[in-house]
């Protein structure tokens, strides 16, 4: 049974809140379907949160927000075909653990395991890894309720064509209840993150993305340093060196140190580019670990990001550029600019839709102002034709974006179809997607 409350609801970020009329946390996908359709009757909107971990206004609602966090279950484990069906509002953290209990694990996975599954689908969430899609290229099969209350199956027998729509639906197409992954046996990762120069590891970027399964870097503003991360699969036991030395640069170090470090470049910007120093810029470690432990790192300090995906080979060009451009317009930046690479998919919202791609994103410490920054880093990445991740900031409208997806129409037609009435529609929907 639904329980429903009043309330405002902010996103991890505090950049997007919402006061919807009613929050609904549904108990079942009947629940769902029920809440859905008696919202369509009254012309009603309906939007689903997980954790809140997307920066945009995707999920804002004033009518009924529905909060997914009871439908958080492992619904069947197809041994054969190695796949798991689960609910969609399970975190991936939980998912994770519970994989693993199984001797399973998902092939790649982000940096953070905080969102729902359905939230880093529905947002084309991605890891790191050449040879490998994102998120949503591990889903075979798919529930959801459409605008009219109606549980919709996508898989390869019922509606295959809506299948490469739906993995990437943007909270546009439905509320997705249920989805069915393809996972593999659990693996063990070797970790070797160290510090490089940029100028060299740009030089050498094609050999570092080729030769390891997932590769990674964080580039410093304001100095020629870059922190590297080589994650390659292993069958050597688990070797941590030292708990406490771990525990120090992961926690410590990344996380309340780092947050200290920016609270003072906000209080002083101009100091930012000196306190950039202070991230390491030597010395190498290197652990083995279960790979959802490798991949995912714990984040404590809060911030805004954008993030754009372009072909991959323009990635070492726009970097620099982007270093430039902060030198030049004197941006002060105390986060590290990420990237990390993808094979190219055929889902058609995906941001590495029919391309190799390679993701550059740019973060801003929360209470900073980050608007100039971020614009002046979107101009270079649409000299690349570069595409927004669907859950990040930006600043492009529908007839920006469907200039960047080949398969744009096909998204707008599936709306159609399963949403008419505009039941998940919002500001945000409008933006991208238009009324």
């Amino acid at each position: 049974m639904s329980s429903i409350r009043r309330g405002t609801w902010t996103n991890w970020a505090g950049n997007q809140s919402a006061h919807p009329k009613w929050i609904n946390e549904p108990a079942s996908e009947s629940d769902v379907a029920d809440i859905v359709a008696r919202a369509a009757k009254s012309n009603r909107t309906v939007k689903a949160v997980g954790a809140g971990h997307s920066f945009t206004s995707t999920a804002l609602t004033n009518g009924h927000l529905l909060n997914m966090k009871h439908l958080n279950k492992i619904v069947e484990v197809d041994r054969a075909n190695n796949q798991v069906t689960v609910e969609a509002g399970i975190h991936i953290s939980e998912l994770n653990e519970q994989l693993f209990e199984l001797g399973l694990a998902m092939p790649n996975l982000g940096d953070i395991a905080y969102q729902t599954i359905s939230g880093a689908i529905a947002t084309s969430t991605h890891g790191t890894g050449v040879k490998i899609s994102g998120i949503a290229g591990q889903v075979a099969a798919m529930r959801l309720v459409n605008g009219q209350g109606e549980i919709v199956d996508i898989n390869a027998k019922q509606n295959p064509e809506l299948l490469n729509v739906a993995r990437v639906g943007v909270g546009a197409l439905g509320i997705v209840t249920q989805v069915t992954l393809n996972v593999v046996p659990a693996f063990r990762l070797r970790a070797v993150e160290g510090a490089q120069k940029l100028d060299a590891l740009i030089e050498n970027l094609d050999e570092l993305v080729e030769t390891n399964e997932h590769f990674e870097f964080f580039w410093i503003p304001h100095t020629r340093w870059a922190l590297t991360k080589r994650n390659n699969r292993t069958t050597d036991p688990v070797h941590i060196p030292s708990r406490a030395k771990q525990w120090y640069s992961k926690t410590f170090l990344e996380n309340y140190a780092f947050g200290a470090v920016c609270a003072l470049g906000r209080m002083k910007p101009n100091l930012i580019p000196r306190l950039a120093t202070a991230l390491p810029s030597t010395g190498q470690s290197e652990i083995v670990d279960e790979s959802y432990r490798i991949f995912a790192s714990e984040r404590i300090v809060k911030f805004v990001e954008m993030e754009y995906a372009i072909p991959r080979q323009y990635c070492g060009e726009a970097l620099q550029r982007i270093r430039s451009m902060i030198e030049t317009k004197g941006h002060k930046v105390s986060f590290p600019v990420e990237v990390r690479f993808t094979a190219k998919d055929d889902i058609a919202l995906s941001t590495a839709s029919g391309r190799d791609s390679a993701y550059i994103a740019v973060h801003m410490y929360k209470g900073m102002a980050y608007e100039s920054y971020f614009r002046d880093v979107a101009n270079i990445m649409s000299d690349y034709e570069g595409r927004p991740h669907w859950g990040k900031m930006h600043f492009l409208n529908r007839n920006e974006l469907s200039k960047l997806y080949p398969k744009w129409n096909e998204f707008l037609s599936a709306r159609d179809q399963l949403d008419p009435s505009r039941t998940f529609a919002n500001a945000y929907t409008e933006q991208v997607f238009g009324k």
